[in-house]
């Protein structure tokens, strides 16, 4: 997801005396406040601190606590949701309560359950301070009541015949049912805590013979009953190994989505917490019948590389139109074939295009293979690239300057919708412009968005990477102080700071649209 911070507004200056000795004795009400046990609320959130943190603990028996920062975009976004489902689960009396902890305040606390990041949600559970269960589900008010409630109540519905089991499996179009000897047994327990975890998807277990005998079973297995292409798909407990929990969970991902997805806002989540890590898309623009037509070869290519591939009809005139910058592309490209890396972004085309359901497996064992080099994105060089004090890059240019064993190159990879990378333009400019009579160093930039490179992969924005002179194609990333006066001292030192540790900067995740079928990282 995009990182995106809402920062404070800068303090105004030039407050009176009488305002600064309001703010003082506010100050001081607040810190009185904390010292007390009382646990007060907001919006039905409880209102945590380092003084009734125990208390709330003994008081409830299911707390979800979120550790925030006041400044955090992503934590002002949580709120209104964070909110709304304390309330709904305020209101249907269940034993789940939220609450929230402002870690930036209470540094204590922060530090006794290892917060790095915000916001960060645990659940505590009967009182138990020393394990608490990093919340997976998701971060609006329906994913916080439903994960809440699954960690409330049974996590699976006990079936106990054979009627009552055929109207489950049918109730909706995906359902997990858990068929166990012994429901006191470790497998089972393993079972409901998948169950407890996986919110998003309804869960029954049974041990009754009638029923293993009813669905075709002799010993412990997990049935996923679908609507939509096979309708049982069997994962037998290994009676070995028996039944490991993160390997259920994948495979529950993998086959709960249909052979082939077509990529909406509704089914984005699905395709990518899947985590199948490559994608294989068709882009077509579904107003064409004869585009449409392509998809038969699409999914007959499909079948054979479930859980390795997933393959995702995008429609260029509708959700899919967002993500076209992303691949280079616009609608008139359609109808065409990508596959994507998931794990790197890589992207990879056929010479020419062919939609039959051969051609695409071939295609696609080929790169599973390593056998076809991914198709990298570059923009044109601007006429004037070099003639600036920053110099431009592009992909196809980007080899024969930043490797150039006569210069020292420092150069920015940048987004142009970051922030971060908008906020340091003007260092940039400065620095090239105080270097740019020197022979030896050159000052550049490019855009990570339009150009890629085959043995380069940029992690965040911005990204500052100095390549050195001389052979050895050795490179060096940037990780201190964004300022010219910073800069200058790397360059002058041959590209090391030996007397100033590195400073920790924020950075804008990897560039994608949003919901988009490529990853984020």
């Amino acid at each position: 997801l995009v990182l995106s911070l809402a920062w404070l507004g800068p303090a105004l200056g030039g407050e009176d005396k009488d305002e600064e000795v309001v703010e003082e004795e506010e100050k001081e009400k607040k810190e009185d406040e904390v010292l007390s046990d009382e646990i007060k609320e907001e919006d039905n959130v409880l209102v945590l601190h380092e003084h009734n943190f125990a208390r709330a603990l003994s008081e409830h028996q299911l707390l979800l606590v979120e550790f925030y920062a006041p400044w955090c975009g992503h934590c002002q976004q949580l709120a209104p949701a964070f909110a709304q489902a304390a309330t709904e689960l305020r209101n249907e009396s269940s034993p789940a309560r939220l609450g929230k902890v402002d870690a930036t305040a209470q540094t204590a606390l922060a530090t006794e359950f290892g917060i790095t990041s915000y916001p960060t949600l645990k659940l505590f559970r009967d009182g138990n301070r020393t394990h608490p269960l990093a919340y997976t589900g998701r971060m609006d008010s329906q994913g916080i009541v439903r994960w809440m409630q699954r960690q409330a109540g049974p996590s699976a519905t006990l079936l106990q015949d054979t009627d009552t089991t055929a109207a489950f499996v049918n109730s909706q179009d995906l359902v997990v049912v858990g068929f166990f000897k012994d429901l006191r047994g470790e497998a089972a327990q393993a079972f409901f805590e998948v169950a407890a975890e996986m919110v998003d998807m309804t869960f029954g277990v049974a041990e009754a013979a009638e029923l293993f005998q009813a669905y075709g079973l002799s010993a412990d297995t997990v049935c996923l009953f679908k609507k939509f292409d096979e309708r049982q798909t069997n994962f037998p407990v290994d009676p070995a190994r028996g039944l490991d929990t993160a390997e259920l969970t994948r495979l529950l991902r993998i086959h709960s989505l249909q052979l082939v997805m077509e990529f909406t806002s509704e089914t984005s989540n699905q395709i990518f917490g899947a985590k199948i890590p490559h994608h294989m898309l068709l882009f077509l623009n579904k107003s064409s019948p004869e585009q449409l037509s392509l998809q038969d070869g699409f999914r007959a290519a499909a079948g054979g590389f479930r859980g390795e591939v997933l393959f995702v009809v995008v429609d260029v005139t509708g959700h899919g139109a967002d993500v076209l910058p992303f691949f280079g592309m616009t609608a008139a490209d359609a109808p065409t074939l990508r596959l994507v890396k998931m794990e790197n972004n890589r992207k990879y085309q056929m010479e020419q295009d062919n939609f039959s359901g051969s051609a695409i497996r071939t295609f696609v064992q080929a790169v599973l293979d390593g056998k076809v080099k991914p198709h990298l994105l570059s923009a044109e060089p601007p006429e004037d690239w070099d003639t600036r004090p920053v110099k431009v890059l592009v992909g196809k240019t980007f080899e024969q300057v930043a490797f150039d064993e006569t210069k020292n190159v420092f150069v920015k990879f940048y987004a142009p919708w970051c922030p971060h990378c908008q906020a340091m333009a003007a260092a940039w400019e400065e620095l090239a412009e105080r270097y740019k009579d020197h022979e030896d160093i050159v000052i550049a930039e490019m855009d990570s968005t339009a150009n890629e490179l085959e043995n380069i992969t940029i992690n965040g924005y911005p990204t500052l990477h100095y390549f050195p002179a001389g052979p050895g194609r050795k490179v060096v990333e940037y990780k201190s102080t964004r300022d010219v006066e910073t800069f200058s001292k790397f360059l002058e030192n041959g590209g090391t700071l030996p007397e100033e540790p590195p400073v920790s900067e924020v950075r804008e995740q990897p560039s994608r649209p949003r919901q988009s079928p490529a990853p984020a990282g």
